[in-house]
């Protein structure tokens, strides 16, 4: 009875986490516009006004992403983990750029050790 009820409990679990995730990453499926930037390094702060003008994201549900921060991005991948709270993009050539995340219906922020930078719906 008790492994029964473990196992049901188990699977509901699991479920529910699941659908948590994909509901983060069905939200960040889309193309976004870097609206804000908080620089955290004086590197950043000097390519601040470039990562506004040229400042974009686009999530695909295959998990790829294209785009630019403070480079291009071509065919690069994301993960979403701690129910995505936290974000990793990867460019073409496989270097990791990690992120917290926070993302809503119309906006994302993205937080690193460089950057916190906000983005909306394009």
């Amino acid at each position: 009875m008790k492994k029964s009820q473990l196992l049901i409990f188990g699977t509901v679990l699991l479920t529910t986490l699941i659908i948590s995730c994909n509901q983060k990453r069905n939200n960040l499926v889309n193309t976004w516009k870097i609206t804000e930037v908080e620089a955290k390094t004086p590197h950043v702060d000097s390519v601040k006004s470039d990562i506004l003008s040229n400042g974009t994201l686009t999530f695909t549900k295959d998990g790829h992403v294209n785009g630019y921060i403070e480079t291009e991005i071509n065919d690069g991948t994301y993960a979403l983990t701690k129910k995505g709270k936290n974000l990793v993009i990867k460019d073409e050539n496989g270097t990791p750029y990690p992120f917290e995340s926070t993302i809503t219906d119309d906006k994302v922020i993205l937080d690193s050790e460089d950057m916190k930078i906000t983005l909306t719906r394009n």
